[in-house]
Protein backbone atom coordinates (compact mmCIF):
# COMPACT_ATOMS: atom_id res chain seq x y z
CA UNK A 1 0.00 0.00 0.00
CA UNK A 2 2.75 2.43 1.01
CA UNK A 3 4.50 1.91 -2.30
CA UNK A 4 1.33 2.54 -4.31
CA UNK A 5 0.79 5.79 -2.46
CA UNK A 6 4.39 6.83 -3.04
CA UNK A 7 4.15 6.11 -6.75
CA UNK A 8 0.95 8.11 -7.03
CA UNK A 9 2.57 10.96 -5.10
CA UNK A 10 5.62 11.08 -7.37
CA UNK A 11 3.54 11.10 -10.56
CA UNK A 12 1.48 13.97 -9.10
CA UNK A 13 4.68 15.88 -8.39
CA UNK A 14 5.96 15.19 -11.91
CA UNK A 15 2.74 16.63 -13.35
CA UNK A 16 3.08 19.72 -11.17
CA UNK A 17 6.64 20.26 -12.40
CA UNK A 18 5.76 19.74 -16.07
CA UNK A 19 2.79 22.13 -15.92
CA UNK A 20 4.87 24.68 -14.05
CA UNK A 21 7.73 24.51 -16.55
CA UNK A 22 5.48 24.66 -19.64
CA UNK A 23 3.25 27.53 -18.47
CA UNK A 24 6.13 29.63 -17.20
CA UNK A 25 8.29 29.04 -20.28
CA UNK A 26 5.53 30.26 -22.60
CA UNK A 27 4.91 33.25 -20.35
CA UNK A 28 8.61 34.19 -20.27
CA UNK A 29 8.66 34.43 -24.07
CA UNK A 30 5.52 36.59 -24.11
CA UNK A 31 6.79 38.76 -21.27
CA UNK A 32 10.27 39.30 -22.71
CA UNK A 33 8.76 40.37 -26.04
CA UNK A 34 6.35 42.79 -24.37
CA UNK A 35 9.13 44.11 -22.14
CA UNK A 36 11.30 45.00 -25.12
CA UNK A 37 8.43 46.54 -27.06
CA UNK A 38 7.09 48.59 -24.16
CA UNK A 39 10.51 49.61 -22.77
CA UNK A 40 9.47 48.41 -19.31
CA UNK A 41 12.40 47.27 -17.19
CA UNK A 42 9.99 46.04 -14.52
CA UNK A 43 8.44 43.65 -17.05
CA UNK A 44 11.88 42.56 -18.24
CA UNK A 45 12.96 42.05 -14.63
CA UNK A 46 9.83 40.01 -14.06
CA UNK A 47 10.58 37.99 -17.21
CA UNK A 48 14.13 37.45 -15.98
CA UNK A 49 12.80 36.30 -12.64
CA UNK A 50 10.35 33.98 -14.37
CA UNK A 51 13.15 32.63 -16.53
CA UNK A 52 15.15 31.90 -13.39
CA UNK A 53 12.01 30.11 -12.19
CA UNK A 54 11.81 27.97 -15.29
CA UNK A 55 15.49 27.08 -14.85
CA UNK A 56 15.01 26.31 -11.19
CA UNK A 57 11.87 24.25 -11.85
CA UNK A 58 13.78 22.31 -14.51
CA UNK A 59 16.71 21.68 -12.17
CA UNK A 60 14.39 20.70 -9.33
CA UNK A 61 12.44 18.39 -11.64
CA UNK A 62 15.60 16.66 -12.89
CA UNK A 63 16.80 16.24 -9.32
CA UNK A 64 13.39 14.90 -8.30
CA UNK A 65 13.53 12.29 -11.09
CA UNK A 66 17.16 11.40 -10.30
CA UNK A 67 16.34 10.90 -6.63
CA UNK A 68 13.91 8.14 -7.62
CA UNK A 69 16.68 6.21 -9.43
CA UNK A 70 17.89 3.02 -7.77
CA UNK A 71 21.29 2.86 -6.04
CA UNK A 72 24.04 0.95 -7.88
CA UNK A 73 27.60 -0.17 -7.13
CA UNK A 74 29.11 3.18 -8.15
CA UNK A 75 26.45 5.33 -6.48
CA UNK A 76 25.50 3.38 -3.38
CA UNK A 77 23.01 6.06 -2.30
CA UNK A 78 21.57 6.41 -5.81
CA UNK A 79 21.53 10.02 -7.05
CA UNK A 80 19.71 11.56 -4.11
CA UNK A 81 22.38 14.20 -3.53
CA UNK A 82 21.49 15.69 -6.93
CA UNK A 83 18.56 17.34 -5.17
CA UNK A 84 20.96 19.23 -2.90
CA UNK A 85 23.13 20.38 -5.82
CA UNK A 86 19.95 21.45 -7.61
CA UNK A 87 18.81 23.59 -4.70
CA UNK A 88 22.29 25.14 -4.55
CA UNK A 89 22.40 25.89 -8.29
CA UNK A 90 18.93 27.33 -7.99
CA UNK A 91 19.90 29.81 -5.29
CA UNK A 92 23.01 30.88 -7.23
CA UNK A 93 21.03 31.46 -10.45
CA UNK A 94 18.65 33.72 -8.57
CA UNK A 95 21.47 35.74 -7.02
CA UNK A 96 22.89 36.38 -10.51
CA UNK A 97 19.44 37.46 -11.75
CA UNK A 98 19.22 39.91 -8.84
CA UNK A 99 22.59 41.50 -9.66
CA UNK A 100 21.59 42.02 -13.30
CA UNK A 101 18.22 43.57 -12.41
CA UNK A 102 19.72 46.02 -9.90
CA UNK A 103 22.49 47.08 -12.29
CA UNK A 104 19.98 47.80 -15.06
CA UNK A 105 17.60 49.64 -12.76
CA UNK A 106 20.29 51.94 -11.38
CA UNK A 107 21.37 52.81 -14.95
CA UNK A 108 17.75 53.58 -15.84
CA UNK A 109 16.94 55.86 -12.90
CA UNK A 110 19.34 58.49 -14.22
CA UNK A 111 17.86 58.30 -17.73
CA UNK A 112 14.16 57.39 -17.54
CA UNK A 113 12.57 55.86 -20.66
CA UNK A 114 8.98 56.36 -21.77
CA UNK A 115 6.74 53.42 -20.88
CA UNK A 116 3.23 52.35 -21.85
CA UNK A 117 1.46 51.74 -18.54
CA UNK A 118 -1.50 49.84 -20.06
CA UNK A 119 0.63 47.11 -21.62
CA UNK A 120 2.60 46.77 -18.41
CA UNK A 121 -0.59 46.28 -16.39
CA UNK A 122 -2.10 43.65 -18.70
CA UNK A 123 1.10 41.59 -18.98
CA UNK A 124 1.82 41.62 -15.26
CA UNK A 125 -1.84 40.78 -14.61
CA UNK A 126 -1.46 37.59 -16.64
CA UNK A 127 1.71 36.94 -14.62
CA UNK A 128 -0.24 36.98 -11.35
CA UNK A 129 -2.61 34.31 -12.67
CA UNK A 130 0.09 32.03 -14.06
CA UNK A 131 2.39 32.24 -11.04
CA UNK A 132 -0.49 31.94 -8.60
CA UNK A 133 -1.81 28.85 -10.35
CA UNK A 134 1.60 27.18 -10.54
CA UNK A 135 2.42 27.98 -6.91
CA UNK A 136 -0.78 26.22 -5.85
CA UNK A 137 0.41 23.03 -7.60
CA UNK A 138 3.35 22.84 -5.20
CA UNK A 139 1.56 24.08 -2.09
CA UNK A 140 0.68 20.66 -0.70
CA UNK A 141 4.18 19.14 -0.71
CA UNK A 142 6.23 22.23 0.07
CA UNK A 143 7.19 21.21 3.61
CA UNK A 144 8.44 17.74 2.61
CA UNK A 145 11.17 18.74 0.19
CA UNK A 146 13.54 21.71 0.08
CA UNK A 147 13.40 21.76 -3.74
CA UNK A 148 9.62 21.85 -3.85
CA UNK A 149 9.70 24.55 -1.19
CA UNK A 150 12.19 26.50 -3.31
CA UNK A 151 9.92 26.20 -6.34
CA UNK A 152 6.89 27.25 -4.29
CA UNK A 153 8.67 30.27 -2.79
CA UNK A 154 9.82 31.48 -6.20
CA UNK A 155 6.37 31.19 -7.70
CA UNK A 156 4.65 32.85 -4.76
CA UNK A 157 7.20 35.68 -4.80
CA UNK A 158 6.61 36.00 -8.55
CA UNK A 159 2.89 36.45 -8.09
CA UNK A 160 3.56 39.26 -5.59
CA UNK A 161 6.14 40.79 -7.89
CA UNK A 162 3.63 40.82 -10.77
CA UNK A 163 1.14 42.55 -8.49
CA UNK A 164 3.74 45.25 -7.79
CA UNK A 165 4.30 45.67 -11.52
CA UNK A 166 0.54 46.03 -12.14
CA UNK A 167 0.36 48.80 -9.53
CA UNK A 168 3.38 50.62 -10.93
CA UNK A 169 1.93 50.35 -14.45
CA UNK A 170 -1.28 51.94 -13.18
CA UNK A 171 0.56 54.82 -11.53
CA UNK A 172 2.71 55.40 -14.63
CA UNK A 173 -0.45 55.43 -16.77
CA UNK A 174 -1.87 58.35 -14.79
CA UNK A 175 1.23 60.27 -13.71
CA UNK A 176 3.97 59.48 -16.27
CA UNK A 177 6.50 58.95 -13.44
CA UNK A 178 8.63 56.65 -15.59
CA UNK A 179 11.41 56.27 -13.03
CA UNK A 180 8.93 54.34 -10.88
CA UNK A 181 9.45 51.40 -13.22
CA UNK A 182 13.11 51.14 -12.16
CA UNK A 183 12.28 51.54 -8.49
CA UNK A 184 9.82 48.63 -8.76
CA UNK A 185 12.51 46.49 -10.44
CA UNK A 186 14.83 47.10 -7.50
CA UNK A 187 12.03 46.20 -5.10
CA UNK A 188 11.56 42.98 -7.07
CA UNK A 189 15.25 42.19 -6.69
CA UNK A 190 15.03 42.70 -2.93
CA UNK A 191 12.04 40.35 -2.68
CA UNK A 192 13.88 37.66 -4.63
CA UNK A 193 16.96 38.13 -2.47
CA UNK A 194 15.03 37.66 0.75
CA UNK A 195 13.54 34.34 -0.35
CA UNK A 196 16.79 33.13 -1.90
CA UNK A 197 18.97 33.87 1.10
CA UNK A 198 17.21 31.39 3.38
CA UNK A 199 17.32 28.74 0.66
CA UNK A 200 21.03 29.34 0.10
CA UNK A 201 21.84 29.08 3.81
CA UNK A 202 19.95 25.80 4.23
CA UNK A 203 21.42 24.32 1.08
CA UNK A 204 24.99 25.30 1.89
CA UNK A 205 24.67 23.65 5.26
CA UNK A 206 23.51 20.35 3.85
CA UNK A 207 26.03 20.54 0.97
CA UNK A 208 28.73 20.54 3.64
CA UNK A 209 27.09 17.54 5.31
CA UNK A 210 25.93 19.69 8.19
CA UNK A 211 22.92 18.75 10.29
CA UNK A 212 19.74 19.72 8.37
CA UNK A 213 17.85 22.73 9.74
CA UNK A 214 14.81 20.78 10.89
CA UNK A 215 16.76 18.33 13.05
CA UNK A 216 18.02 18.87 16.58
CA UNK A 217 21.13 16.72 17.28
CA UNK A 218 21.00 17.28 21.06
CA UNK A 219 17.43 16.01 21.11
CA UNK A 220 18.44 12.95 19.06
CA UNK A 221 21.33 12.18 21.47
CA UNK A 222 18.95 12.48 24.44
CA UNK A 223 16.47 10.15 22.75
CA UNK A 224 19.19 7.54 22.17
CA UNK A 225 20.50 7.76 25.74
CA UNK A 226 16.99 7.49 27.19
CA UNK A 227 16.56 4.12 25.43
CA UNK A 228 16.51 1.24 27.94
CA UNK A 229 19.87 -0.58 28.00
CA UNK A 230 21.90 2.29 26.53
CA UNK A 231 24.65 3.71 28.71
CA UNK A 232 25.93 6.47 26.42
CA UNK A 233 26.32 7.53 22.78
CA UNK A 234 29.26 9.05 20.90
CA UNK A 235 30.38 9.63 17.29
CA UNK A 236 26.89 10.83 16.48
CA UNK A 237 26.76 12.08 12.88
CA UNK A 238 23.63 13.40 11.19
CA UNK A 239 23.56 14.58 7.59
CA UNK A 240 21.26 14.88 4.58
CA UNK A 241 21.22 12.27 1.81
CA UNK A 242 18.92 14.46 -0.27
CA UNK A 243 16.53 17.37 0.21
CA UNK A 244 14.00 14.92 1.69
CA UNK A 245 16.03 12.15 3.36
CA UNK A 246 18.43 12.25 6.30
CA UNK A 247 20.91 9.76 7.70
CA UNK A 248 22.51 9.10 11.07
CA UNK A 249 25.45 7.06 12.32
CA UNK A 250 26.28 6.57 15.99
CA UNK A 251 28.29 4.42 18.39
CA UNK A 252 26.20 3.21 21.29
CA UNK A 253 27.64 1.90 24.55
CA UNK A 254 25.35 -0.72 26.08
CA UNK A 255 24.84 -1.40 29.78
CA UNK A 256 26.71 -4.44 31.21
CA UNK A 257 23.57 -6.53 31.79
CA UNK A 258 22.42 -6.39 28.13
CA UNK A 259 22.26 -9.78 26.40
CA UNK A 260 22.87 -10.23 22.67
CA UNK A 261 19.18 -10.92 22.13
CA UNK A 262 18.26 -7.46 23.46
CA UNK A 263 20.53 -5.57 21.05
CA UNK A 264 18.21 -5.74 18.06
CA UNK A 265 15.34 -4.53 20.22
CA UNK A 266 17.40 -1.53 21.37
CA UNK A 267 18.37 -0.73 17.78
CA UNK A 268 14.78 -1.00 16.61
CA UNK A 269 13.67 1.41 19.33
CA UNK A 270 16.35 3.96 18.38
CA UNK A 271 15.41 3.68 14.69
CA UNK A 272 11.80 4.29 15.60
CA UNK A 273 12.70 7.42 17.59
CA UNK A 274 14.91 8.71 14.78
CA UNK A 275 12.12 8.21 12.25
CA UNK A 276 9.94 10.50 14.36
CA UNK A 277 12.64 13.18 14.29
CA UNK A 278 12.90 13.02 10.48
CA UNK A 279 15.87 10.67 10.07
CA UNK A 280 15.22 7.74 7.72
CA UNK A 281 18.58 5.95 7.62
CA UNK A 282 20.33 4.81 10.81
CA UNK A 283 23.60 2.93 11.08
CA UNK A 284 24.28 1.95 14.68
CA UNK A 285 27.48 0.48 16.10
CA UNK A 286 27.08 -1.16 19.51
CA UNK A 287 29.89 -1.54 22.06
CA UNK A 288 30.28 -2.59 25.65
CA UNK A 289 31.97 -0.17 28.01
CA UNK A 290 35.18 -2.27 27.98
CA UNK A 291 35.72 -1.58 24.27
CA UNK A 292 38.78 0.39 23.28
CA UNK A 293 36.78 2.88 21.21
CA UNK A 294 36.06 5.18 24.13
CA UNK A 295 39.73 5.95 24.75
CA UNK A 296 40.99 6.63 21.24
CA UNK A 297 37.76 8.07 19.82
CA UNK A 298 39.19 7.60 16.35
CA UNK A 299 36.99 4.83 15.02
Amino acid sequence: MGHEHHHHHSSDMSKAFIWGIALNAVFVIVEATVGFLSNSLAILADAGHNLADVASLLIAFLAFRLALAKPNTKYTYGYKKATVLAALANAVILLIAIAVIIYEAVERISTPVEIDGKIVMVTAGIGILINGFTAMLFFRNKEEDLNVKGAYLHLAADALVSLGVVISGGIILFTSLFWLDSVISIAIAVVIFASTWALLKQTLRISLDGVPYNINPEEMAKEIESTHGVKSVHHLHIWALSTTQNALTAHIVLSEEIQLKDVSKIKAEIRHKAEHLGIQHCTLETESSEDKCLEDRQC
